[in-house]
């Protein structure tokens, strides 16, 4: 995302004060040094939680970052989220400094409809900056039965977080550049299926993968697919 001059932000933010919550951070957990769950309490009765919103933090006087939500409640003023800290960047120190009683402003949940409920088979692929995203999709998907896989390329010190956090069905690939190999990707298990190929895919992550992923999607399957590029080596912010 762009950096806005701080006069600009101030304005939005004085403006528009009543449209944006103040959160209160009431827990956190690591699962590893750069996966951190935050939870967050506030007057979230006029908000709209779903699959795929995203909410914003201003994390210095010019940047804003967005952060998938893995779970909202709007009637009991609660909302989590999972981040991946990586690197040096203003966002990562931002979230890292976030602790039980930090206060912060939020701009509300939006984002683009992910889910289709009349779809059978759903496959979520993506990395660490994914891991929200499936969090908020499993509930959902073990209520309304479906069928259902994670594909997750992952940093060796995160292979666990999956678990950790509760999610099933998955299967964890080393971050190796390897889902931007259009043959490798082809050979994966669930182009070897004839019944996957009707299925909603979300593709998530890094830009990269995801073209490769959508471009063989795109040769072989017939179902609708969901992609959205969340980071990009050498950009700051998506």
């Amino acid at each position: 995302m762009p950096s806005i001059p701080k006069w600009i932000n101030d304005a939005f933010e004085n403006l528009l004060s009543s449209k944006f919550p103040l959160v209160e951070v009431i827990n956190t957990e690591y699962f590893s040094p750069s996966v951190k769950k935050i939870c967050l309490k506030g007057d979230f009765k006029n908000l709209d939680f779903q699959i795929g919103y995203y909410i914003e933090f201003r994390v210095n006087d010019t940047e804003y970052r967005r952060y998938m939500i893995s779970h909202g409640d709007s009637e009991n003023g609660f909302m989590e989220i999972i981040a991946h800290l990586h690197g040096e960047a203003p966002a990562v120190k931002f979230l890292h400094e976030l602790m039980k009683g930090s206060k912060a402003i939020v701009i509300p949940p939006r984002g683009n409809k992910w889910y289709n409920e009349s779809v059978e088979k759903q496959l979520i692929f993506g990395d660490e900056t994914s891991l929200s995203l499936a969090c908020s999709f499993l509930p959902v998907l073990k209520k309304n039965k479906h069928q259902f896989q994670f594909y997750f390329e992952l940093d060796e010190e995160n292979k666990e977080v999956p678990e950790l956090l509760g999610l099933e069905n998955y299967t964890i690939f080393p971050k190796n550049g390897s889902f931007r190999n259009e043959k490798w990707v082809g050979d994966l298990p669930i182009f070897k299926t004839a019944d996957w190929q009707n299925a909603n895919f979300v593709l998530t992550g890094n830009v990269k993968s995801v073209q490769t992923f959508r471009k063989v999607l795109k040769n072989t399957a017939t179902g609708k697919i969901f992609s959205k590029g969340f980071w990009l080596e050498g950009k700051n912010g998506l």
